[in-house]
């Protein structure tokens, strides 16, 4: 679609207010903003109402720029917050987590009693194990119950998580692992994809052969297939954990202790380790999931389509819904498990309410057509949201029709893994919605777009989304690294935190979100670095250099195109290139996660660099978005570029 069709197709579709009965039971109301913005701290000193603290906070935020400390003398535990208090209120007898597995046929329901006592008998077998306060912990696991399960056990010990995402390599599993030492793994023997088994244990075995302080690994039998075992270091999870009491009597920790580290890709080829701690985590997932999702829990049953690997899972699947004590629905598998109308026979099955995904996921089901989502009742939706990416026009307006039933509002939201929660969204019941914008920010948050100079932008412009004021859910650094985190996040623009993401305000002061603008690439939702990609290139036998680029791509939002050279030995040289292309496709499969394959490998005698060397990236970015190139001059050989263009141009005419 053109720019022009596009703008004119926006004129006839600009804006949808939400419905008349929608309003009148919506959670959130106008006088909302107007409170929380008049003062933010002292709103978001009542927010943290909604959790129970065996100590109540008089201090609310303590700000030593760019560290701050939300309700730093309040205690509380997090597991208590997610499931004790709900059984002690007497609902635990309300289902927490209808469970769906890959498999067809194969589900689990677990009320708020039962996950009680599966996480007291959790935390007795790693209290069993020797995990303790303080202690780290990675959870290497499938989207089953014993996941969030073994997050809250480890909460309720006050030690910390880390959810490595089970798509990931053996060696960024280790490398997570070392960085934040941790001493204990929980994993699963593998996981189910579209009906088969697919081992994760031989990563964790291989990943351990370089983590020699890993004391314990607590293993679920899901699949039953064959497993290298390490006796006095491997435990199975039905052995260790079913054999231990119902009860556990938790202890209380400071609102700053640390909860969770979670790595996310930078400018580098290191992945950061995000941590947030409990109390202003805890309060603002809380908060976020109440209002933007319009929460009745004695009536809805809400679906975040995501993996716990990912902040989304760990906000909005965990803590979040967990806190409000709602139902949900847990999918183990993908979109297309058992049919592609899988997603559309879950929600007609167990009446879902609410579906939180991602825009790639609905530009996939859009492919598939819409006859898929015709032939399901998902009259039972009263609100979509999307998570991970900005969202096209088209694909908002086809989830809008197609699965909404053009009754449904649409919350688009903005968040990092660094902001804990979201922190622009639309909020039902008030915003009137436009296709493909963020729209303001939540309650309490204070969002800006700048210039180069850190200066706001007016409507119609745009420039650099920038956070303002510290929010309960930021992030408290860089695990082990304070110094790299202020350098990343507030040295750009000072007294700011900048997300790296570009945005621009419409003619009604609206907020669209532009995407990334350094060199992280937003792939389907994950954020992988361009540097890590190019490493992982770079270490393979063959490859002398690498330089990567994200470009447009209509179903992921981003794809990876990489450009490399080889080192061209005699053995090299007689490959066939596709046979060189797909070796090394899976090679960055294995040393990051499938996810990190490159859409396209242009193999080229040289790369575009400057007279001092370094590789301009900005013109293989034009090059693999079709762009016409700008200035070559300040290239030492400005031919190169002419001749990769045409290798670029070679293949996308093969590929048609």
């Amino acid at each position: 679609m053109t720019e022009a069709k596009l703008e004119a197709w926006l004129d006839e579709k600009r804006a949808f207010a939400p419905s008349a009965a929608f309003v009148a039971t919506a959670n959130a109301k106008p006088s909302l903003y107007d409170e929380a913005n008049a003062d933010p701290v002292a709103w978001w000193r009542k927010q943290a109402e909604r959790l129970t603290w065996e100590k109540e906070p008089t201090s609310t935020l303590e700000w030593d720029l760019p560290f701050a400390k939300w309700y730093g003398d309040g205690t509380l535990n997090a597991s208590v917050n997610c499931v004790d208090r709900h059984v002690a209120a007497g609902n635990g007898d309300k289902v927490a987590y209808h469970w769906v597995a890959d498999i067809e046929g194969e589900s689990r329901t677990i009320t708020y009693a039962q996950l009680l006592k599966m996480v007291c008998q959790t935390t007795n077998a790693l209290v069993e194990l020797g995990v303790k306060k303080g202690d780290r912990v990675a959870i290497y696991m499938p989207m089953i119950p014993e996941a969030v399960v073994a997050m809250l056990a480890i909460a309720r010990l006050g030690a910390i998580h880390s959810v490595v995402f089970a798509g990931f390599s053996a060696d960024a599993l280790s490398s997570r692992i070392l960085d934040s030492d941790c001493q204990y793994v929980i994993t699963a023997d593998g996981a189910f994809r579209r009906g088969a088994p697919s081992p994760l244990k031989p990563a964790v075995d291989e990943a351990l052969q370089s983590c020699p302080n890993v004391k314990a690994v607590l293993v679920v039998r899901r699949t039953g297939g064959d497993v290298h075992w390490v006796e006095g270091r491997d435990h199975w999870w039905h052995e260790e954990v079913e054999r231990q009491s119902e009860s556990h009597t938790p202890e209380f920790f400071p609102a700053e202790q640390t909860l969770l580290i979670m790595y996310t890709s930078g400018t580098t080829a290191k992945p950061k380790g995000i941590f947030h701690t409990t109390g202003g985590y805890l309060t603002q997932c809380a908060t976020t999931y109440h209002y933007i999702f319009d929460v009745k829990p004695s009536s809805d049953v809400l679906w975040t389509a995501a993996d716990i690997g990912w902040i989304t899972g760990h906000s909005y699947i965990v803590y979040g819904p967990l806190v409000n004590g709602v139902t949900q629905i847990m999918y183990e598998g993908l979109p297309d498990s058992g049919g592609r109308d899988r997603w559309w026979r879950i929600v007609e099955e167990f009446k879902a309410t609410v579906l939180y995904t991602a825009p790639t996921t609905i530009r996939t089901l859009m492919k598939w057509g819409d006859e898929l989502p015709k032939g399901r009742d998902l009259s039972s939706l009263r609100l979509l949201g999307t998570v991970g990416e900005p969202i096209n026009p088209e694909a908002w307006m086809w989830y809008r029709e197609h699965v909404g039933g053009n009754r449904c509002p649409i919350v688009d939201t903005w968040w990092q893994t660094e902001t804990g929660s979201i922190m622009i969204t639309p909020l039902p019941g008030i915003t009137t919605t436009k296709p493909g914008a963020a729209m303001t920010p939540f309650p309490g948050i204070s969002a800006d777009v700048v210039d180069n100079e850190g200066n706001s932008v007016g409507n119609g412009e745009g420039g650099y989304l920038v956070i303002t004021a510290p929010w309960p859910a930021m992030t408290r650094g860089i695990y082990g690294d304070p110094e790299r985190f202020k350098a990343t996040y507030w040295e750009r623009f000072p007294g700011k935190y900048f997300a790296g993401d570009g945005a621009k305000r419409d003619e009604d002061g609206d907020l669209w979100l532009l995407g990334r603008i350094d060199d992280v690439m937003n792939i389907s939702g994950h954020r992988l670095s361009t540097t890590e990609v190019e490493h992982a290139l770079v270490g393979h036998p063959s490859v002398a250099e690498a330089a990567v680029v994200g470009a447009s791509d209509d179903t992921t939002g981003q794809a990876i195109v990489a450009f490399v050279t080889l080192k061209l030995s005699a053995e090299d040289a007689t490959k066939d290139q596709s046979g060189v292309i797909e070796e090394l496709r899976q090679h960055v499969a294995k040393v990051i996660s499938p996810i990190a394959k490159p859409r396209q490998i242009i193999l080229t005698p040289d790369l575009p660099k400057t007279r001092s060397g370094k590789i301009m990236r900005r013109l293989l970015r034009d090059v693999a978005e079709n762009r016409s190139l700008g200035d070559v001059t300040t290239l030492t050989d400005p031919t190169v570029v002419n001749m990769i263009a045409g290798l670029m141009q070679t293949e996308n005419s093969s590929e048609e």
